[in-house]
């Protein structure tokens, strides 16, 4: 596990908006009396998405003080997840998975080019277009390779159609969120292989309906 810590650089103060107050307000209230802290990981995500993704020290100081509850304790989950980034990052913050189906389908090549055009893993570019960071599994392994950018899943990813999402980002082009090569959800690759049919295994089930197969 790698050692993870605030940056040196910090803002002197963090206030929620007016918008996200409320909307603390209205999550804190999903849990019982005395259970407030519950709401801990849902406060430091909208502080994060507040500050330009990411979350300086008295952003956890706010959420702590909302929550009553001392401040290593929250200082405590913010360091221990990594959804959470505790220094700046780029307008397009690029979390690239490189656990083993991605890896095995491609992910390496992905990192070059990710070497190449942003440099190492934190730093962001002059322009504060883009970061990056390996991280483990995201759950899209049917799609893999892919990259989580922001918030948005970017999957079924080749060298050649990442350059172009992140080209089309940097110049502020529309891009389509999920699988850059067409595929809905995690459908087969090629085509569907199984339930291609609306009767049952054995041909004598009747159509499927809103109700079920008939039972005739």
């Amino acid at each position: 596990m790698s050692v993870r810590r605030l940056a040196d650089n910090q803002p002197d103060a963090f206030a929620f908006t007016p918008e996200n107050e409320e909307r603390c307000e209205e999550l804190i209230k999903k849990y019982p009396e005395g259970r407030e802290a519950s709401a801990v990981i849902s406060l430091l995500w909208l502080a994060q998405k507040q500050n330009d993704y990411w979350l300086p020290k008295p952003a956890i100081e706010k959420v702590a003080e909302k929550l009553g509850m001392p401040f290593i304790r929250v200082l405590e989950i913010a360091t221990f997840y990594t959804m959470f980034n505790l220094a700046p990052v780029g307008r397009f913050h690029v979390q690239m998975c490189g656990t083993t189906p991605c890896l095995l389908a491609g992910s390496d090549a992905l990192k070059k080019i990710l070497q190449r055009r942003i440099g190492e893993q934190g730093q962001v570019t002059a322009d504060g277009v883009f970061s990056w960071v390996e991280v483990e599994c995201l759950g899209a392994c049917c799609n893999a390779p892919m990259v989580q950018i922001n918030e948005d899943y970017y999957e079924d990813l080749t060298p050649e159609n990442f350059e172009t999402l992140l080209n089309d980002l940097a110049a502020g082009r529309p891009v389509k969120i999920g699988s850059q090569q067409g595929r809905v959800t995690s459908e087969p690759a090629g085509r569907l292989t199984s339930l291609t049919s609306l009767y049952g295994a054995d041909g004598r089930s009747g159509p499927l309906s809103a109700h079920g197969p008939n039972q005739s």
